[in-house]
């Protein structure tokens, strides 16, 4: 007698009915991840963006760097040889068009607006203030 050696329909339907649960297990866990190294990424940014407007501040006797509305415009806390920081900071928590993009306003921002801020960064001049778009004054961000 010989035998056939075969999956029948059954196992093979278990075999799938399982991976397809440890995919239901794993996906959310992926979207999560990426959203919370978006907001890890922004606070980072910001916190650098701070500290060179600081150091800024301190080595040119009490003056604020001339930061003014438009796309990575951060005046001379931008620098060719990286005195301060070498490129404008990112926000990833926005949309990329416009994760550079600086607005002049005193206040931050109270919500998320959709589908994404057309701005990355909020500047105050009269308070020398740094804010990321779609962030709390407490660096926490909004949900999107």
């Amino acid at each position: 007698m010989r035998s056939k050696r075969a999956f029948t329909l059954v196992e093979i339907l278990i075999v799938v009915i399982i991976l397809g649960i440890l995919a239901a297990l794993v996906v959310p866990q992926f979207t999560g991840a990426t959203q919370e190294a978006a907001s890890k990424s922004t606070v980072s940014q910001l916190s650098k963006i701070r500290n060179a407007i600081g150091v800024f501040y301190v080595r040119n006797g009490n003056t604020w760097p001339n930061i003014t509305a438009g796309d990575g415009t951060w005046g001379e806390v931008i620098t060719v040889g990286g005195e301060y920081m070498k490129t404008p900071p990112a926000n990833k928590w926005v949309s990329p068009a416009y994760s550079t993009t600086i607005i002049l306003r005193d206040t931050p921002d109270t919500e998320y607006t959709l589908p994404s801020p057309t701005y990355g960064w909020i500047y105050s001049p009269t308070r020398n203030e740094v804010w990321a778009a779609g962030f709390d004054e407490f660096d926490n961000p909004f949900p999107r």
